[in-house]
């Protein structure tokens, strides 16, 4: 059974954007190439990614351009090459078709295709989209979190999760500290509590 891993950029208020659109930009984000190339063998390492439609189409937007854009760092362009090859999931109602090596999943019953696939899959997941993310938390399918925090405090914007308010205990998995501040945490999702327990 594989494993479905939620990772994402946060401030340390756990917020994701800062302003509402902006799909993981932002000033207050300090990516660069040691935390790229790390996010490169997370991504090199995953059996498969599973994106929401915002997310995905940010990501079809502009990385399989960037495979042979001469004016990006070798880095970038490998990150291109793994997401444009990597096989992925669009969790969408709208979309009907997508290119990329990817297959839509969409309609009232997308929670249970995504257990299934979950169920199937041998190895790491890779979630990316809160409103996905918070969906499969909901249903008990999200195992673990894999966590970017920036040094900055935000104050107000989107949070890690869209509209969920119960308490989530976590065992840590691993740690890294970075040279330009940020560190990445990766738990394990041990229990999300019931509303009042």
């Amino acid at each position: 059974m594989g494993r479905l891993v939620y990772s994402m950029n946060v401030s340390l208020d756990l917020r994701i954007e800062q302003v509402p659109g902006d799909n993981g930009a932002g000033e207050w984000l300090r990516i660069d190439e040691e935390l790229h190339r790390a996010f490169n063998a997370h991504a090199q390492a995953l059996a498969l990614m599973v994106q929401g439609r915002v997310i995905y189409e940010t990501m079809e937007e502009y990385w399989p351009r960037g495979r042979q854009d001469a004016s990006l760092p070798d880095f970038m362009r490998e990150f291109a090459e793994i997401w444009t090859a990597k096989p992925k999931v669009l969790v969408s109602r709208t979309r009907d078709s997508a290119d990329y090596n990817t297959r839509i999943i969409g309609g009232d019953d997308a929670i249970e295709q995504l257990a299934a696939l979950r169920a199937e899959t041998d190895g790491i997941i890779g979630v990316g989209g809160a409103a996905l993310a918070t969906q499969l938390l909901r249903a008990g399918l999200l195992d673990e979190l894999l966590l970017a925090t920036h040094p900055s405090i935000l104050g107000f914007g989107r949070p890690l999760f869209d509209d969920y308010d119960l308490p989530i205990d976590l065992d840590l998995l691993e740690q890294r500290s970075f040279k330009n501040g940020v560190t990445m945490h990766r738990y394990a999702i041990r229990d999300v509590k019931e509303a009042g327990a």
